[in-house]
């Protein structure tokens, strides 16, 4: 892995579309966007931010995340995630995530990852498999 500093940020985007509604992805009765969906936008943020600095089979696997979704979005609206990492400690990662729409700030929070191996870290989760 080369080295990680603080600071570093990452972004992702989209459009929001049927696929990414409340009431399509079973988070809600409503055609706003997801809560589930913002969050994978602010995972795919923090994965945009480290992505040139992990090495070989090195990837990131997301631990925990703690956001309030503070503004619902309409369907076709664009929308935004920022993360910048701002912990290290070893291979656990913190950043500080945030979405917002063509309207202004809709999310906000902060999400760990942890860098793994990545062909080790399937190969133990696949091992479940054998104790079905």
């Amino acid at each position: 892995m080369k080295e990680l500093k603080t600071g570093i940020t990452g972004t992702s985007e989209l459009t929001v579309g049927n696929e990414n509604l409340a009431v399509n992805v079973g988070s809600g009765s409503l055609e706003v966007f997801a809560t589930p969906d913002m969050i994978m936008l602010m995972e795919k943020a923090a994965c945009s931010c480290i992505s040139e600095y992990l090495e070989n089979d090195e990837t990131s696997v997301g631990t925990e995340i703690n956001v309030k979704h503070i503004s619902a979005t309409p369907n076709h609206m664009k929308v935004c995630a920022e993360a910048e990492l701002t912990e290290i400690n070893g291979r656990e990662l913190i950043f500080s995530v945030k979405a917002y729409d063509e309207a202004g700030d809709i999310g906000e929070g902060t999400h760990k990852r942890f860098i793994v191996y990545g062909e080790k870290f399937t190969s133990k989760a696949n091992s479940k498999l054998i104790l079905k």
